[in-house]
């Protein structure tokens, strides 16, 4: 099994991170003047900084259900093969799916229409589509994003059991620059830092191309989403893990309601300018 020892990566490292209430992160009410970002920057469009000084839509996460490779206990994070079917949903992923389209229902995500954006990857594919049916969208409010949505690749982890993704977490832990080693069958290798560059495009993207809408983000994996949401509440991006989505799970992003970033209960070390924090 494949190891990253932190005696090869930095020379010192910081106090442990606390564990943090995933779950109600984004439901602490603050004032967002505690944000020092300029009238013209937060009025902008299409220049979308993290954390946000206000967001134009409602934002709806969803990490797909269990894939038929996670079913077998396989981390598959190869681009080459996200639209095959072993890469869609295995019978447990379908079923979480739609328990995840009927709690939006619920939740009244779709009442007023939304737009529906999932990765191209086969079972987030699959489950816009169970969303899209449950909630009575129609199909061509599904719009399929090819690249910023797709799992995070991690290099020479590919193939191998789900549990050695810890190691990874380990590393992610330490510094958000950090890749998985590298591995030369097409399988990325990407940081923390990697995939908040692509989430970021994508929610520019999102921020210029709607206003006032209802958009429902569907991913394959957790990290896009943890990181994501870290991006979004201003958490250090170490922490990402702490925000883990489970599969077929869904969160509410409240726009007038991001929580400020609270500095980590250390003497020694400070992120001065969070999420990124290394």
């Amino acid at each position: 099994m494949l190891t990253i020892t932190t005696a090869s990566i930095s020379p010192s490292l910081p106090p442990p991170l606390q564990p943090i209430n995933r779950r109600h992160l984004l439901l602490t009410t603050i004032s967002l003047s505690s944000f020092s970002v300029s009238d013209s920057v937060a009025t902008a469009r299409g220049l979308l900084r993290m954390p946000p000084p206000r967001l134009s839509n409602r934002y709806f996460l969803v990490r797909a259900g269990e894939s038929e490779y996670e079913s077998l206990g396989i981390i598959n994070t190869n681009p080459v093969a996200k639209t095959s079917v072993d890469s869609g949903l295995s019978e447990k992923g379908k079923k979480q799916t739609w328990r995840a389209a009927l709690e939006l229902k619920a939740m009244g995500a779709c009442e007023r229409n939304c737009w529906i954006w999932p990765s191209i990857t086969q079972r987030s594919y699959q489950a816009a589509e169970i969303i899209a049916s449950v909630n009575g969208v129609s199909r061509s409010y599904i719009v399929p994003e090819y690249s910023f949505l797709d799992a995070r690749g991690l290099g020479a982890y590919e193939g191998k059991e789900l549990e050695a993704i810890s190691e990874v977490y380990e590393s992610d832990s330490i510094s958000s620059t950090i890749k998985p080693p590298p591995i030369d069958d097409g399988t990325p290798n990407e940081s923390v830092s990697d995939v908040f560059v692509r989430v970021t495009q994508l929610m520019s993207i999102l921020e210029t191309q709607y206003s006032e809408d209802t958009v429902i983000i569907v991913s394959p994996d957790s990290d896009n989403l943890t990181i994501l949401q870290a991006g979004l509440v201003g958490l250090d991006l170490r922490r990402h893990r702490d925000l883990s989505f489970g599969p077929g799970e869904v969160r509410y992003v409240d726009p007038s309601s991001i929580p400020t970033y609270k500095q980590p209960a250390s003497a020694v070390y400070k992120c001065l300018n969070p999420p990124n924090c290394n």
